[in-house]
């Protein structure tokens, strides 16, 4: 079977990753579940560097056969984009290709919370998106860029590991640039960005010291600098970002990062309750004054929860519980998968039945807000 039709499959079937393993039927990821497309035989050795073959470039190629694994991107004209990691298992080449919704959806279609719009429009300063693998941050980020470039008239510039939504020019002027196409290093690519009149950078991932230095370094010069982290929530990447600088450094990284950070937004991805795809549940944390003192002293950064739970109204922050409440109340996920993904499940229980505590404030903001009536 060729490449392009398990491809064509893979998209009429709204799966978002290809698995290609010699010895086994092309496996699609649907929703969050591993389904064997049913083909009449199993992949072979000569099948996967057929494809393999048909997708690199020579010097891509060359690039593989040293490093025996490869991060690319492959077009397929009147389908899509796919972001591809080819690697050798056993022997034999393997493949996983994630699927690249064609367009950029809005942050109403991602069901994204409102403050969002705010924190795009921010012109200085340091915005993570974090979570698991797959958890949708490139979609969610890339979100972002498309709402600043139709809003606002800017340069802007992304460093991508390689790049997935291909992004037009609006307002805005945008430059993309793929690691190991247009550039040798994603910390050489965003030093050089500083050079070329950057009002907002993309960065696909701060992945090692230098890298978060920089960003760090051009969030202070003025720029709007956008990023990823693979944490699963607001304190883990605070506590992260400082880890990753010698031990003398840290109280000077802290604030720092609490001078530049304007927003974590941390995200997974929650069956809904028809079934048909996933919604993501997400934390929103909105540096406040009073977080800022939190991020600054290491002893208070584990109140940073108490915090986003307390400042729904005021700022529009929220935690995973209080977005899973909301995706409960508007009916796109079953009470039981809110249940198991909440990070209270007893105190998530009780708010659904409408029992709290007299001394937990932290839900007070949010129960105010879903008393006043819907439209």
């Amino acid at each position: 079977m060729e490449l392009n039709e398990i491809l064509k499959s893979a998209v009429r079937n709204g799966a978002s990753d290809v698995h290609l393993k010699v010895g086994l039927l092309p496996v699609f990821r649907i929703h969050g579940t591993l389904v064997p497309l049913k083909v009449k035989e199993p992949l072979r050795a000569e099948d996967l560097q057929a494809m393999s073959a048909s997708m690199l470039t020579n010097e891509q190629r060359k690039k593989f056969e040293h490093l025996q694994e490869l991060d690319c991107a492959y077009s397929v004209s009147g389908l899509g984009r796919f972001r591809v990691n080819i690697f050798v298992q056993r022997g034999t080449i393997g493949m996983v290709l994630r699927v690249v919704p064609v367009g950029v959806q809005s942050f109403e279609e991602l069901h994204l919370p409102k403050v969002i719009e705010k924190v795009a429009m921010e012109t200085r300063g340091l915005v993570l998106c974090t979570g698991t693998t797959g958890c949708g941050k490139s979609t969610t980020l890339a979100s972002i860029v498309e709402y600043i470039n139709c809003h606002r008239s800017c340069h802007i510039i992304t460093i991508e590991d390689p790049i997935e939504f291909l992004l037009r020019d609006r307002k805005s002027i945008i430059n993309q640039r793929e690691l190991g196409v247009d550039t040798v290093s994603l910390s050489g690519a965003l030093k050089s960005a500083l050079r070329q009149d950057p009002d907002v950078i993309l960065v696909g991932e701060m992945r090692d010291l230098e890298t978060i230095e920089t960003a760090i370094t051009a969030a202070e010069t003025g720029h709007l600098v956008l990023s990823t982290l693979h944490t699963l929530d607001a304190g883990e990447t605070i506590n992260r970002v400082v880890a990753a600088f010698p031990p003398y450094q840290q109280k000077q990284v802290r604030i720092q990062l609490a001078s530049i950070l304007k927003a974590v937004i941390s995200q997974r991805l929650v069956p809904k309750a028809d079934g048909k795809g996933r919604v993501p549940a997400i934390e929103v944390l909105i540096n406040t004054a009073r977080v800022k003192e939190y991020i600054e002293d290491k002893d208070k950064t584990k109140k940073i929860r108490e915090a986003i739970s307390q400042g729904f109204t005021s700022y529009g922050m929220q935690t995973f519980d209080q977005s899973l409440m909301m995706l409960h109340k508007d009916g796109l996920i079953t009470l039981e998968e809110a249940l198991r993904q909440a990070s209270n499940p007893d105190d998530f229980a009780l708010r659904v039945r409408g029992v709290s505590s007299t001394s937990d404030l932290s839900w007070e903001d949010f129960d105010k807000n879903e008393q006043q009536p819907k439209k």
